[in-house]
């Protein structure tokens, strides 16, 4: 089962979340095989906001464990937790999308739609890096869509998600994550 896993920073966070990096990183190693796509959102000066996993893992239950037991989660970094489990439309991962394009920017985009459970519409595309409905724990509901995106401008990204399909649409820049190389 896949899961989408958004931690969103507590305000003045990020020196707790640097003194934590390494806890951080070494407790994602653990799950670095069933990783779809993973990293940072942050501001235009470079403030963290958040964290993005998406994930396969067995069930839901591991899927909050993952969650909740996260070292920054522990520590109070995070003032929520986004948690739904996901489909993958576009079956790969991140690391299969490739170096990307100079001239680009990456962008996480949030639809939030009223439950249905009729499928929704999801952009397809060359920008996209991974992309897919967020749903109930049964997967049975879909409540949204997460899209991870390599567009021109926080604009363009907006635009991914047809506004007539969602309640809100969130734009926040992130970037590939994980440990350096």
């Amino acid at each position: 089962m896949e899961f989408f896993c958004y931690h969103r920073d507590r305000p003045g966070s990020t020196p707790l979340r640097t003194e934590m990096v390494e806890e951080h990183w070494s407790y994602m190693d653990r799950f670095a095989a069933t990783m779809i796509a993973r990293g940072p959102t942050f501001t235009s000066d470079e403030t963290l906001t958040g964290s993005v996993h998406v994930l396969d893992l067995p069930d839901a239950t591991a899927a909050r464990a993952f969650a909740f037991e996260e070292p920054g989660y522990q520590a109070g970094a995070y003032r929520d937790v986004l948690l739904r489990r996901w489909r993958n439309t576009l079956g790969r991962t991140m690391w299969d999308y490739g170096d990307g394009r100079s001239d680009s920017n990456r962008y996480l985009v949030l639809g939030f739609c009223e439950p249905t459970t009729k499928e929704i519409d999801l952009p397809d595309g060359d920008e996209l890096i991974a992309c897919g409905p967020l749903l109930s724990d049964d997967g049975a509901v879909v409540v949204g869509a997460a899209v991870l995106v390599e567009v021109a401008s926080a604009g363009d990204a907006h635009e991914v998600l047809s506004p007539a399909g969602f309640a809100a649409i969130e734009v926040h820049q992130w970037d590939f994550g994980g440990r350096p190389a």
